[in-house]
């Protein structure tokens, strides 16, 4: 049982609160206490940080190799709530995905132990970089968001679990770029947008590492950014600037296959020049 102040009565007096999650909800973990980490502040108005909310499971948005999306609500009873996507890395027993070692160039993890059982790719070393993988991507998504890129806001991480700002409308996800049907002129404006992602990247010396069509969303006509757990620190590593260049190529390639007229060596000269 959990008590509450209630607004409405005294300074003085208690409500005590009875009410028990239901089978597919859970008390929401925003007031947790460690290890649960929360996004950059200040926090978005729409985000339900009441320490009596719930969070209610809606269903699967994306299965994937590394990792499964789940459609969350977050609300107090009785009161409108807001919509989140719960990305869970998965564990060493179902995942079968594995990034390349280029990627963790400049990381290092904060143990000896758990850097050398990762190296070894043992069943603990799999379950260890499964909350590597969520922690490196909360916070390749808070850094980003600092620096103006359109992610969806990072609302906290706990273990292998990401609670992102769902993008859709309702209850249905925004379309990744690459299921559009948009074509020729039709796509100007996304690749313009495309290019300044590029470029807020690479001003905050950062690279997607892995960005296509088919991890950039287009909702009522803005170019999100997801799926950022390989973002690769153009300083620390000694491969950035190829992952810079490998992503320009790839979305460059997509938009000029859908008809669009864009020079990929222009493009990577526009983002380098960034970094000075």
């Amino acid at each position: 049982m959990t008590f509450f102040r209630d607004a409405s009565a005294s300074e003085s007096s208690l409500s005590f609160d009875t009410r028990e999650p239901g089978p597919d909800q859970r008390w929401s973990t925003w007031p947790a206490s460690s290890p649960t980490e929360r996004g950059p502040l200040p926090h978005p108005d729409w985000l339900v940080t009441s320490a009596g909310a719930f969070d209610t499971e809606l269903g699967v948005v994306k299965t994937g190799k590394e990792a499964d999306v789940f459609l969350i609500e977050r609300a107090v009873p009785d009161t409108p709530g807001c919509l989140l996507a719960a990305k869970r890395y998965r564990g060493a027993d179902t995942s079968d995905f594995h990034r390349s070692g280029q990627y963790e160039e400049g990381r290092k993890l904060r143990r000896s132990r758990d850097q050398r059982a990762v190296a070894k790719k043992s069943s603990y070393g799999r379950a260890v970089s499964a909350g590597h993988w969520a922690a490196s991507e909360f916070a390749a998504l808070s850094a980003a968001y600092a620096a103006g890129v359109p992610v969806p806001y990072p609302v906290q991480v706990s273990g292998t679990e990401v609670l992102l700002e769902f993008i859709g409308d309702g209850r249905v996800a925004a379309p990744r770029l690459a299921q559009t049907r948009l074509r020729g002129a039709e796509l100007d404006d996304a690749l313009g947008q495309v290019r300044e992602i590029l470029c807020a990247f690479s001003r905050a010396g950062l690279a997607h590492g892995d960005l296509s069509a088919y991890n950039l969303l287009l909702h009522r006509g803005r170019v999100v950014v997801i799926d950022l757990p390989q973002v690769v620190d153009l300083a620390a590593n000694p491969t950035g600037v190829d992952f810079l260049h490998r992503d320009v190529k790839n979305v460059c390639e997509w938009f000029a296959r859908r008809g669009c007229t864009v020079d990929a060596d222009e493009v990577f000269g526009e983002v380098i020049a960034q970094l000075w």
